[in-house]
């Protein structure tokens, strides 16, 4: 899937979401996904420029997708345990798939969230 393509299905997508947002984020000169200030994903381009998509997940099922599908490397400019980067131009997940894998990285990041700030964000639900 293409980047710009990506980036439109996951506004729309993450509209839905409690407290979600996404913005150029000129620093790593990439789009940012984060909720109460904390990342949960980066979409832009590794030192190759090919177009990846960045997402927190389990280290022990990180490892695992790795293993399974090679556009699945350690997190890019991440901590490598607790983050991948999936090649776009080579994954063949499709939308579903990598809306999935974004969601569950927005759900790790929210449960480390201090209790209040979980509780504000259902209360906007």
């Amino acid at each position: 899937m293409k980047k710009d393509e990506l980036k439109k299905a996951i506004e729309k997508e993450i509209k839905s979401w409690s407290g979600a947002s996404i913005y150029f984020y000129p620093a790593w000169e990439c789009e940012r996904m984060d909720v109460a200030g904390k990342f949960f994903a980066l979409l832009g381009q590794d030192k190759e420029g090919n177009d990846i998509l960045t997402v927190k997940g389990i280290p022990q099922e990180n490892i695992e997708l790795r293993n399974v599908f090679e556009w699945i490397v350690p997190g890019y400019y991440t901590n490598k345990d607790h983050w991948n980067s999936i090649l776009l131009d080579k994954e063949q997940f499709g939308e579903e798939k990598l809306l999935g894998l974004l969601y569950d990285s927005y759900g790790l990041v929210v449960s480390k969230l201090p209790k209040k700030v979980r509780e504000t964000l259902l209360e906007e639900k």
